[in-house]
């Protein structure tokens, strides 16, 4: 898998955003963005073209421990409700030019829904506070669900990705994870999540803590961690983020679980890392401690923590702004503006 961004392409990028008309690096992470899409296409695009965002729904079987006020239906209710369009990422999606994909990859019901991915690996996991989330096999068609689903939607045209989710109990699921791949207790890792009280917030976290001590996972190997306190919809976006990359299509990221995907992603692929766009700061606790054990910086901060990927589409339009900085503003010398009058403001 040949994941290494253009260097050449960079470079030429860098230098076309330095001879703008503007101030040496006044436009920020848009510049950034662009050259980091440069590298990728291996130019700087002028469009992004077909965007999509992939939303892996499942259901957690640590929901018995009766940590969540909200019935496991509700993962089916919303997954179908996405495939008509009408939940928070869809209505984001649909004002970006993006379309979304639901994917049913544990509902734990028998879905009739012929708009939905047929992608069930079980009726949800199992309940990682008595043992592992599922088989290691699982683990494996979790992550090579979404991969598979990056290399179609290249196929297809698609020319940028991101992941989504939709389950009860993910936020879970996604501490649990990213305390065993970082070390960091489950007091620095779970959240409040979908509107816990605190009683519920403090069984919570006694459930992460006995999940871990009871399935021992290994930092060293994240497929590992998956099998033992992971989740089927955490597997399918670190997935896609790894078939994305390996398909050289950039892929967006979006809140906590999302994140905690794309730190398993960048562990088993370190160099999934050049072809993430961390789309904003989720409100979930632990985020930006994910978001460091990724290495990426966020875009945008909007107090949002919804999930389903419904950043993502924001995200994409920036991208798109970004491109349109880098083709539609006029370079020094079509300015007729001599560069160094902005000695002073470009630092030099």
């Amino acid at each position: 898998m040949n994941t290494i961004l253009d260097q050449q392409a960079l470079i030429s990028a860098r230098e076309k955003i330095d001879h703008l008309a503007k101030p040496l690096g006044s436009l920020g992470k848009l510049e950034d963005m662009s050259i980091q899409m440069a590298g990728i296409f291996g130019e700087i695009p002028f469009t992004l073209g077909w965007k999509r965002v992939v939303v892996f729904a499942s259901d957690n079987g640590v929901w018995n421990e009766g940590i969540s006020p909200v019935p496991q239906s509700v993962t089916l209710k919303q997954a179908v409700n996405m495939t008509r369009g009408l939940t928070g990422v869809c209505a984001m999606a649909r004002y970006a030019g993006c379309e979304v994909k639901v994917v049913d990859m544990g509902i734990n019901a028998h879905v009739k829904c012929p708009e939905m991915i047929d992608r069930k690996l079980a009726m949800g996991t199992r309940n990682i506070a008595q043992g592992p989330a599922m088989s290691r096999e699982q683990a494996y068609q979790a992550l090579m669900t979404g991969f598979e689903l990056a290399k179609q939607a290249k196929a297809q045209g698609v020319r940028v990705l991101a992941a989504g989710e939709m389950g009860i109990c993910n936020t879970t699921t996604s501490a649990a994870v990213l305390s065993a791949l970082t070390g960091m207790p489950a007091t620095d890792t779970v959240g409040k999540g979908a509107g816990l009280t605190e009683e519920q917030f403090q069984k919570k976290r006694q459930v992460v803590e006995r999940a871990l001590e009871i399935n021992q996972p290994d930092p060293g190997d994240p497929i590992g961690v998956l099998q033992k306190v992971g989740g089927f919809d955490i597997g399918g976006m670190a997935g896609l983020y790894i078939g994305s990359a390996a398909a050289g299509l950039p892929v967006v990221v979006d809140g906590f679980i999302a994140m905690v995907a794309a730190a398993l992603a960048v562990r088993i692929r370190p160099e999934v890392k050049n072809y993430l766009f961390a789309s904003h700061v989720s409100n979930e606790k632990a985020f930006m401690a994910a978001a460091q054990a990724v290495g990426v910086q966020p875009y945008l901060d909007m107090g949002m923590r919804l999930g389903e990927g419904s950043a993502c589409p924001l995200a994409m339009m920036m991208m798109e702004a970004a491109l349109r900085m880098a083709h539609d503003m006029l370079s020094f010398d079509e300015a007729d503006i001599d560069i160094n009058d902005y000695i002073d403001i470009r630092g030099e």
